[in-house]
């Protein structure tokens, strides 16, 4: 395994410290639901559907969350749990980068779905911002995506795997 350290090229090394950044999110999100048990088992999952369900989610988001989510809640805590872990620890590490945006990008826009809706009579703009909180991430995911987010700093370059190829 080599280690692709700073590219020469400014662009890659400015991707590759987002990516690691947003990385650093995601591991500190996915630890402690990973590291603890509220999350998992003790109801913390579990009391953030039921709240979205009451209001903050999409209309057409919230029969899934209730008929699929809920009745299996506690499956559905590991994988976004270790999920999150997963995806920060693969971007950190510069591992299965691509891979771990899709996944994080999946997870942003289940996440926005479910927790963001402004309300039926809300301005237009007013669905933006509410979704800040998982807009920007996804838009990260995004770049990490279609970017060369893993030649710099990363355990397993892109670079690297081309040419061994």
């Amino acid at each position: 395994m080599r280690f692709a350290g700073l590219s020469k090229d400014r662009n890659e090394n400015v991707l590759a410290g987002l990516r690691i950044a947003i990385g650093i999110f995601f591991v500190v999100f996915g630890q402690y639901k990973v590291f603890g048990s509220q999350f998992t088992s003790g109801g913390g999952f579990k009391s953030y559907i039921e709240r979205y369900i009451s209001g903050r989610a999409y209309p057409f988001i919230v029969p899934l969350l209730q008929n699929s989510i809920l009745p299996h809640q506690k499956l559905f805590a590991y994988l976004v749990a270790y999920g999150e872990f997963a995806i920060g620890l693969g971007l950190v590490l510069g591992i299965l980068t691509r891979t771990a945006s899709i996944w994080g990008l999946l997870l942003m826009l289940a996440m926005l779905f479910s927790s963001d809706y402004p309300g039926a009579g809300a301005p237009f703009w007013q669905y933006f911002g509410a979704s800040l909180n998982q807009s920007i991430f996804a838009l990260c995911f995004t770049a990490f995506i279609f970017g060369n987010a893993d030649r710099a700093l990363a355990l397993w370059p892109r670079a690297a795997r081309k040419s061994s190829t």
